[in-house]
């Protein structure tokens, strides 16, 4: 009769394993050989021990702890009622052990579970703080684009964080979501009183520029004597605030328009003077070539007698074009201040009053030099080569003192 150390098979095909001590009858295979009875009980241990090897394996892998220990007690029933041939008690030993380590792998998921409610608690407290304190900004004073943009971001939060996320309990999912909520509420509220505000800010403001279009469009008449009240009218039309990007587009069109008659009829006004002046501008031109001589004049009474006569007949050319005015101007002005250059140095040549400062300031440096230079004669003697030197580089500096009165005199 063929057997192994945990199963034998009878004359009656009937097969027994050794399970603790005992043989216990484990099945019948009649219609087969003795070896094919035993190797069929054998396949179905081997089939037990793959599964309780795959459970070793979850373990290990930090598997779901409560699933672990389902298989391992169905498996434990399996082993228990011996219907394979092979090692159970060793089987059912690792089986009690995978028990004991799903405990603790429960324990542990427990603890994990419980750290990342916190945290998940935590992440989602934080996400409803930072919504509460945009809800508690000055919300009459803000940007309304970035606040819109904050709130659509912390909403795409929470609901990533809610779907993705561990499930917190309901009351305090529920709690947070109605703070998150509440403070959206109050962030949406704001927003719409605030365009609320500003489209009734618009309307009123289209309604004066548009008063204000027409007041211009009725200063056509007058022409260029029109500009000065459609200059008043610009003072009020910026006053009046924004009417909307497109709108206010729109009607400083209509505005501007309005405005560009009165330019338009002063541009043909000024066009037409300066062909009315433009022989002036000629007679000018040759006026300043007349004078360039005297911009290297240096008798100031014949300089200031040809400055006049150019003056004069100046005066009697008239208005030249507009945009000539700076060029004829300047060119007269660089001749006139020559002329007053030659005034100001025979003033400064005969003034008396300098004259006499100068002559005295000179009086007294030719002094201190007769005195000094005495000075320096006895260091000498004395060889106080010192004193000699501090001597001489006061009389140095005396004698430049003494040129420039002299030249000023």
């Amino acid at each position: 009769m063929p057997e192994n150390p945990f199963g034998k098979v009878d004359e009656t095909g009937t097969v027994f394993v050794r399970y603790e001590d005992d043989w216990h009858e484990v099945g019948q295979y009649p219609d087969g050989t003795h070896e094919e009875a035993l190797a069929l009980f054998e396949r179905k241990f081997a089939d037990l021990e793959g599964q309780v090897r795959l459970l070793e394996q979850r373990v290990r892998g930090g598997a779901n702890a409560s699933d672990i220990a389902k298989s391992a007690n169905k498996l434990a029933e399996q082993v228990a009622e011996g219907k394979a041939v092979g090692d159970l008690a060793a089987l059912a030993t690792r089986l009690r052990a995978i028990t004991e380590q799903s405990d603790e792998l429960a324990e542990q998921q427990r603890e994990e579970q419980r750290a990342a409610l916190a945290k998940a608690e935590e992440e989602r407290t934080q996400i409803v703080l930072t919504v509460e304190a945009i809800a508690a900004r000055d919300l009459s004073n803000v940007k309304w684009k970035d606040v819109s943009a904050e709130i659509e971001a912390l909403f795409a939060q929470w609901k990533a964080h809610q779907a993705n996320g561990p499930r917190l309990p309901k009351s305090t999912n529920d709690a947070l979501w109605k703070r998150f909520r509440a403070a959206r509420t109050t962030v949406e509220a704001a927003r719409r009183q605030f365009f609320a505000q500003l489209d009734a800010q618009h309307k009123q403001a289209k309604t004066e520029k548009q008063l204000l279009i027409d007041e211009a469009k009725a200063l056509a008449p007058k022409g260029a004597d029109g500009i000065p009240a459609y200059r008043s009218l610009l003072d009020r039309w910026k006053a009046a605030g924004r009417a909307g990007r497109k709108v206010d587009d729109a009607l400083w069109a209509e505005f501007k328009a309005a405005g560009d008659v009165l330019f338009d009829a002063k541009a043909e006004i000024r066009a037409a003077e300066d062909a009315e002046f433009a022989e002036n501008l000629v007679a000018k031109r040759a006026l300043l070539d007349e004078a360039k001589p005297i911009l290297d004049a240096t008798d100031r009474n014949a300089a200031r007698e040809a400055l006049t006569k150019i003056q004069r007949e100046w005066d009697e050319v008239g208005k030249v074009p507009r945009d000539s005015i700076r060029e004829v101007e300047d060119g007269l002005r660089r001749i006139e201040q020559h002329v007053r250059s030659l005034d100001e140095q025979h003033w400064n040549a005969t003034n008396p009053e300098r004259k006499a400062r100068s002559e005295g300031l000179a009086g007294q440096l030719e002094e201190s030099i007769e005195q000094l230079e005495v000075e320096i004669t006895a260091a000498k003697q004395a060889k106080n080569d010192k004193k000699v030197s501090e001597l001489e580089s006061e009389l140095e500096t005396k004698r430049q003192w003494l040129e420039v009165a002299r030249a000023a005199g």
